[in-house]
């Protein structure tokens, strides 16, 4: 039987490797390949063409949400587990929405994380209790939303990645390097984004982007178990 090839993409490099290390000591298991941010791990996704992408949450450049949505828009088949260190009804939904399969709190990784990719190479989905909960509680803030007690502006994936870089302090020069994209449309894409999130200001807008989950707060690396 072939191995079951999986790609991780993680921006600390210990992180990566605690989870190499769990992974690998499952036979038949292999780590095809690595990223240390969003826009790597998409590239070394086409590339490569893993069978499970494990994805965190808070990288630069490219969060996985956005990753998972960019990967899945060009193989709608693949299987997505997200790693996070939030746990909130917002990042529960959030993953589902994004096309995951799998969901895993970085705290529980030792526990969870071999049950998690089993149950995706046997075609399965993975939510712990915990998740499966918030997952509920989302829906019925959705609920309340139709309602009119709440209302997010949707943001387009191209406005989501350059939040993120704005949000992550670069200039709107490098914005627009990054993304291959002229400064004019840079600017126009910033002005738009705080049109519609009603901001005043850059700073506004990180924390914006910081309650909304487009970028993440990432605490130390968490140490993992073998």
């Amino acid at each position: 039987m072939p191995a079951l090839r999986i790609f991780v993409a993680d921006d600390h490099e210990l992180v990566r490797l605690g989870i190499r290390s769990l992974l690998e000591a499952n036979e038949g298991w292999k780590v095809c390949g690595e990223a240390g941010d969003g826009s790597e791990a998409v590239e070394g996704t086409r590339e490569l063409k893993p069978d499970i992408v494990i994805l965190d949450v808070g990288m630069p450049r490219l969060n996985g949400l956005d990753a998972a949505r960019q990967i899945l828009r060009y193989h709608p088949e693949q299987r997505v587990l997200i790693l996070t260190i939030t746990a909130t009804e917002q990042m529960a939904r959030a993953a589902l929405e994004a096309g995951a399969k799998a969901y895993v709190l970085k705290s529980d990784v030792g526990r969870d994380l071999i049950a998690a990719v089993s149950a995706l190479q046997h075609g399965r989905t993975f939510f712990t209790s915990l998740a499966a909960q918030m997952v509920l509680n989302g829906y019925l803030t959705g609920i309340r939303a139709v309602k009119g007690e709440f209302t997010s502006p949707s943001l387009t994936l191209r406005e989501r990645e350059v939040v993120q870089l704005l949000a992550e302090g670069r200039s709107t020069k490098a914005v627009a390097v990054l993304l291959n994209l002229s400064v004019k449309t840079v600017e126009t894409h910033r002005n738009n984004i705080m049109r519609k999130v009603n901001v005043h200001s850059v700073a506004e807008l990180v924390l914006y982007a910081a309650r909304n989950d487009i970028v993440q707060v990432c605490s130390p690396s968490v140490a993992l178990s073998t």
